[in-house]
């Protein structure tokens, strides 16, 4: 009995050993930190400090870079790349402003006071489609006497430079900062020109009633058309007089006023048509179908054979 009593006192005592070193083990080791919070990520993003209404220029005072906890595709964190671009819709006021909202594409490189106007071209008249989107071109036009209008309202042949340095924006299937050279095909149908918008009526006249070549030229080459060496051209409607007279007039007011053929040609500048010397014209010829007019402005006599006119010195 003795002895189980001894037994049971020495466990005990090394059980009371063991907790004592656990215990001395925890008080050493160090308090565990505190759990910290997961600080939530935040984007710079560009956005509106007020309404952009579309169609208008965005200005710098009308942006600031807000932190936002998503970054949306087409964002910008920079907002001096946004100043002057157009939005092709209302963006409101603290809301992000994305690409998808700008205007792009032609229109972005389009200078104020200009329109992209598209013409025909063929590899002969457009250095053998050499073109590219980027080049400064000089338009030339030749018109036929007659030509494809089937009467004589040109009064002799001829060819003569239209317009200088006119830059080319797209040519074919290629744009600017486009990877494409041209139609699958291989042929170009059409180049786009950055024309001003007072010369519009004049290329689609030349374009519509003659041949249009187009002359690459070096993009350091400063010499254009001296326009104050010709008389204004005559326009097809009048404008009111006001302070300032033609000159004043927009350059969409003049292309509104248009132009004629006979003017483009040159006919324009000579005599008026409405005070023109009237013309003496022989009899008709039933049998024939033919007539004779003699014209005292160009000093000969016009010979109409089957809608055919022929100048037949006198």
């Amino acid at each position: 009995m003795l002895k189980l009593t001894r037994i049971a006192a020495g466990t005990l005592i090394a059980l009371a050993l063991l907790l004592g070193i656990f215990a001395v083990t925890l008080l050493r080791r160090p308090a565990p930190k505190p759990v910290t919070s997961v600080k939530q990520a935040v984007f710079p993003v560009v956005v509106a400090t007020r309404l952009l209404p579309a169609g208008k220029p965005i200005a710098a005072d009308a942006l600031r870079v807000a932190p936002l906890p998503i970054n949306p595709n087409g964002a910008f964190a920079d907002p001096s790349r946004l100043v002057g671009r157009v939005p092709s819709a209302d963006i409101g006021a603290q809301s992000p402003v994305l690409e998808e909202q700008l205007s792009s594409g032609l229109a972005e490189r389009i200078e104020p006071g200009e329109r992209a106007v598209a013409v025909r071209v063929e590899e002969a008249n457009a250095v053998g489609n050499r073109l590219r989107p980027g080049n400064f071109v000089d338009v030339f036009f030749t018109l036929k006497r007659g030509g494809n209008m089937g009467g004589g309202e040109i009064d002799r042949t001829q060819t003569r430079l239209l317009m200088s340095k006119i830059r080319v924006l797209a040519f074919g299937n290629a744009t600017a900062g486009g990877d494409t050279s041209g139609d699958p095909n291989g042929m170009v149908r059409t180049a786009v020109l950055a024309v001003p918008v007072a010369d519009i009526d004049r290329l689609t006249l030349a374009e519509s009633s003659g041949r249009l070549v187009f002359a690459l030229r070096n993009p350091t080459d400063s010499e254009v058309i001296d326009a104050s060496a010709f008389a204004p051209l005559p326009a097809v409607l009048k404008t009111s007089t006001r302070a300032g007279g033609a000159a004043a007039l927009q350059d969409s007011t003049r292309a509104a006023a248009g132009v004629s053929l006979d003017a483009l040609s040159g006919g324009g500048e000579a005599v008026p048509r409405a005070s023109a010397v009237p013309r003496r014209v022989a009899p008709v010829s039933r049998l024939t179908g033919n007539a004779a007019r003699i014209d005292d402005t160009r000093g000969g006599i016009e010979v109409i054979r089957g809608g055919r006119a022929e100048m037949v010195a006198r």
